[in-house]
């Protein structure tokens, strides 16, 4: 029963460790948004909305101002960003691609590892949208 649950640990602890050290392909992440509508998803959320080309800089602002948030790739000059949020715990990343192009700021979340995000990339969506409305 001891080697079992030894090997139940160390398995557990391995998995915690891919989670948190996994390398990122930011050609995987950073790609365009094809969505023309809002949407919720078990696992992620896209927003759509009619603003100006500034927004994109004002949530630019707002994600690197979120807790354990950073650029995976992009910039506002590109008109496209994707960033990594990691949970305080274990560091699930998820991530956000923000994009404005042909007068649209779309936004998708979306987590990487597991089925369900508990509704935290759809939150993030919605902060995102308040400082992209100004």
């Amino acid at each position: 029963m001891t080697t079992v649950l030894i090997v139940v640990c160390i398995v557990a602890l391995g998995a915690v460790a891919w989670v948190r050290l996994a390398p990122v392909d930011a050609a995987r992440w950073h790609q365009p948004i094809s969505a023309t509508a809002s949407k919720d998803m078990t696992g992620g959320a896209i927003r759509v909305t009619d603003v100006g080309p500034e927004a994109l800089a004002r949530v630019d602002a707002a994600a690197r101002a979120m807790p354990r948030t950073q650029v995976v790739a992009g910039s506002v000059a590109e008109g496209q960003i994707t960033y990594v949020t990691r949970s305080r715990w274990i560091g699930f990343p998820d991530f956000t691609t923000v994009e404005y192009r042909d007068g649209l700021l779309r936004m998708y979340a979306r987590l990487r590892f597991g089925r369900s995000d508990f509704g935290v990339n759809r939150e993030r969506l919605q902060r995102l949208l308040v400082a992209a409305k100004g």
